[in-house]
């Protein structure tokens, strides 16, 4: 943390808008941070400092969050950099708009050359959701927002009772309690932040970001939200990603009674006891049920436009009759 600490520190001293406090959270490390941050409360008194014992990112975030004066309340992390304008863009968009409890921004990965492709494309999607529709729209997709870049209101986030412990990424379970509570979302179509990629970044070594707590996380907020009151269930994509998701989704008692696939060689098979149809046999299915909602959980590259195009064509509308899963 320390190694890349007074850039990051720097980038927010920077900020052109000047009227704003820092609560600097150490989470008891062993290196050289309490120092850094104490010589920056020492010459900058918009600089607080708060240290803690070692108890993981939750405690941490929720004492920080604790202690904040304002409630607009600008998320960081220690290796990344603000863009000079990001305070005064953010906290002037919620100002402006005070239905909106979350803004975010759009983001680009730094050192150039050293992000994996799973990290590019990552970020390629996140920055393709640029407003509060498409970000709820693809919820269930990914986690749509990076948490280093957004700013929220703290009375909305207390409000759900902070962050939560629960196995899987707290942000990602944050905007998933969010959405279902019917949070408005927003995001800046610019540049605010840069997000660094090395290997030791808490989503590559933490296990609760792992797939399978992300598709844990899914299911649990599908089974409560858009898959609640409805009687037949449907999985659109019998592959890895429909196969593990449905596990969780029948663990949570979802009526799930059919996948569909496109591959001739699983169409008429079963997977987990229930029947693969075509996606011609969807609409005879689909008129049957009385409450039917699907779910597309097929993660191959343009998958999910595809499909888009199929269900559209059906007169099936997204985050209505379906949504987007993976």
């Amino acid at each position: 943390m320390a190694a890349h600490l007074e850039e990051t520190l720097g980038s927010i001293a920077s900020q052109t808008l000047t009227d704003f406090e820092v609560v600097a959270v150490d989470d008891g490390s062993s290196d050289q941070t309490p120092e850094i941050l104490g010589c920056w409360a020492e010459k900058d008194p918009r600089f607080r400092v708060l240290l803690l014992e070692h108890a993981g990112i939750i405690p941490a975030l929720n004492a920080g969050l604790a202690v904040c004066r304002s409630d607009l309340v600008a998320r960081m992390d220690a290796d990344d950099r603000m863009h000079p304008a990001r305070l005064e863009k953010q906290v002037g968009f919620m100002q402006a708009h005070p239905e909106t409890d979350l803004v975010s921004s759009l983001v680009a990965g730094f050192p150039a050359g050293e992000h994996r492709e799973g990290l590019s494309l990552y970020i390629e999607w996140l920055n393709s959701l640029p407003d509060h529709d498409s970000i709820c729209r693809e919820m269930f997709v990914e986690s749509p927002l990076c948490h280093p870049s957004v700013t929220f209101r703290k009375s909305a986030v207390l409000a759900l009772g902070g962050y939560q412990e629960k196995g899987w990424p707290e942000d990602y379970d944050l905007w998933l309690r969010g959405c279902l509570a019917g949070w408005r979302f927003a995001k800046i179509p610019e540049v605010l932040l840069e997000w660094r990629e090395h290997p030791h970044r808490l989503t590559r070594t933490d296990s609760r970001y792992s797939l399978e707590n992300f598709i844990r996380a899914k299911a649990h907020y599908l089974a409560v939200g858009p898959l609640a009151d409805r009687d037949t269930v449907i999985i659109w994509g019998a592959g890895m990603h429909g196969r593990r998701l449905s596990k969780h989704l029948l663990r949570a008692g979802v009526p799930l009674e059919y996948f569909v696939d496109i591959d001739p060689k699983k169409i008429g098979r079963t997977r987990r006891g229930l029947p693969i149809i075509s996606p011609e046999e969807l609409e005879r299915v689909w008129s049957q049920a009385s409450r039917p909602v699907l779910l597309s959980a097929v993660g191959a590259r343009g998958a999910r436009d595809l499909i888009r195009q199929r269900l559209s064509a059906l007169g099936l509308m997204e985050a209505q009759d379906w949504w987007a899963a993976a």
